[in-house]
């Protein structure tokens, strides 16, 4: 069977595409068993070393090209810092505070980020349903993860977000030492991450590469986890290391390698949208294992992550069904996607960007491993 045939099958297959996000909504439950009894970066580097070492000897063994040229390596490199060591250090030192379920959500504030810089880099189709699937899957994000104290306390007085006393939970002070804050910029590493495997793709096979971008960026961790923590081993047991070998195996190594392969040859929005089901999974067994109870904006919170979801994944297909409805919404897409570039467009431009290189790869982005 041709190899381009082959990737579209597996692009369209319902498990395929459901598989990273159940293997890692459930490690983040296993994580938050087994960090009790270890080390935040020690973790985190457990996690990328071996999964490293096994899919760069599954590249061995289907004899996938390695990377030859300098700029290769650079782009694996920039790969393995963003979406190795820091969204990876950032999760599992966010979990020490954060429970299993809320960090999964919290981290799944990244395919709104993954959107944007998606229709600007690459010219991927949005559209009015997909752009309110997402909005509705942010809100489904903050009613899952944000505790209840913060909604009603917004609620009831949205000043105080700004307040200064480092005794009030909604303080900002409070808010960037908590964990749902490392959560989020492990959710904001995630995106870049996803953004970044387009260009390493131009460069290297991208299994290959996330093989790569595992093992390089577990280095700095286990460095870091040496220098500064200790009884990183001591206190684990049995049942400890058969949950570090899941976590490893298929929470990052088979989830890392379905969902880097979907980004390169698939529509990332799509591909990163689905990312919104790792919470339901997380949610349900972290209710079962870890006796994680959902409150009433949780419940809410799911439903509304379950519309997202449908909204972005079918966004064509609506699209075309409400056309014969009149222009109306025509009208009001191109108004929305043109106030959302011309916010975002001056805080992202550099020349990076803006090198033809980038310009054609925009254009004409891949759709397919060569």
């Amino acid at each position: 069977m041709p190899l381009r045939l082959q990737q579209d099958e597996l692009v369209k297959s319902p498990l395929f595409l459901l598989a990273p996000f159940f293997f890692l909504g459930t490690a983040m439950v296993v994580m938050k068993l087994i960090i009790p009894h270890t080390t935040p970066l020690f973790l985190a580097a457990f996690r990328l070393l071996p999964a490293g070492a096994i899919v760069l000897l599954l590249a061995a063994v289907l004899k996938l090209p390695q990377p030859k040229t300098a700029q290769a390596w650079l782009w694996i490199a920039l790969f393995a810092l963003i979406d190795g060591a820091l969204f990876q250090g950032f999760l599992t030192t966010g979990l020490v505070n954060t429970g299993a379920g809320l960090g999964a959500v919290l981290i799944d504030a990244q395919p709104l980020v993954v959107a944007l810089l998606s229709r600007l880099l690459f010219s991927e189709f949005i559209g009015l349903w997909g752009w309110l699937g997402l909005l509705v899957g942010i809100v489904g994000i903050c009613l899952c993860g944000l505790p209840s104290e913060w909604l009603g306390g917004m609620v009831n007085s949205p000043m105080a977000i700004f307040a200064e006393g480092t005794g009030d939970p909604l303080s900002i002070t409070n808010m960037l030492g908590s964990g749902e804050f490392l959560m989020l910029m492990a959710a904001l590493s995630m995106s870049f991450g996803t953004i970044i495997v387009r260009y390493v793709k131009q460069h290297a096979d991208p299994i290959v590469a996330t093989g790569w971008h595992m093992l390089l960026g577990g280095l700095p961790l286990i460095a870091l986890s040496a220098w500064g923590e200790t009884d990183q081993i001591s206190a684990l047991q049995g049942l400890d290391w058969l949950g570090l070998a899941y976590a490893t195996l298929f929470g990052t190594a088979v989830t890392y390698g379905i969902f880097f392969f979907l980004a390169a040859v698939g529509n990332m929005t799509s591909v990163s949208a689905l990312i919104f089901l790792t919470p339901v999974f997380a949610l349900l067994f972290s209710s079962l294992f870890l006796a994680e109870r959902l409150t009433q904006f949780q419940w809410l919170g799911v439903v509304f992550t379950l519309i997202s979801v449908y909204l972005v994944n079918q966004r064509e297909q609506i699209a075309a069904w409400t056309a014969g409805f009149g222009s109306a919404a025509e009208a009001v897409e191109d108004a929305l996607e043109a106030a959302v570039e011309d916010a975002i467009a001056p805080t992202i431009a550099s020349p990076a960007i803006t090198a033809p290189a980038v310009a054609e790869q925009a254009a004409h982005p891949p759709t397919a491993i060569d």
